[in-house]
């Protein structure tokens, strides 16, 4: 599975750390940036992940910002793209489980990296059901 992360500045952090962790499982994330704290705007970050993941460059992708709220809304505005805020482990199980996330988000400013680590791997280790939830999927890019 090939993953792609990217974060604004106020994701960089815990964007960092991820790349780091999962480098010493043998996974490597492939960074589309931000590459500093300098400020910069979640909105293009977020427009580039969801061409790498529509263009298929990429399985799934993860984003980061502050609270994750805004890069997720702005992921979302692209039509085949289904951006989950993972603010829980239950939230990460039905992220995959039941909507088939193909791009995960997480707060920088609000979530602890062992959260995240762990809700990425709930997410990784949990199977999309289809069935009654790809009808519903297939309603929203319809």
């Amino acid at each position: 599975m090939k993953i792609a992360i990217a974060s604004d500045h106020g994701g960089f952090e815990l964007k960092q750390n991820l790349i780091e962790y999962y480098k010493k499982q043998g996974l490597m994330l492939e960074d589309l940036g931000t590459h500093s704290t300098q400020s910069c705007d979640y909105p293009d970050i977020a427009d580039k992940m969801a061409q790498v993941i529509l263009s298929h460059n990429a399985d799934l992708g993860i984003l980061i910002c502050g609270t994750g709220i805004g890069i997720s809304i702005a992921a979302n505005r692209h039509k085949g793209i289904r951006a989950a805020l993972l603010y829980d482990d239950f939230s990460a199980e039905m992220a995959h489980k039941h909507n088939n996330a193909n791009i995960i988000c997480f707060g920088g400013r609000t979530m602890k990296p062992e959260d995240v680590i762990r809700r990425i791997d709930i997410f990784l280790h949990t199977d999309y059901e289809g069935g009654r939830h790809q009808q519903r999927l297939d309603k929203l890019d319809d």
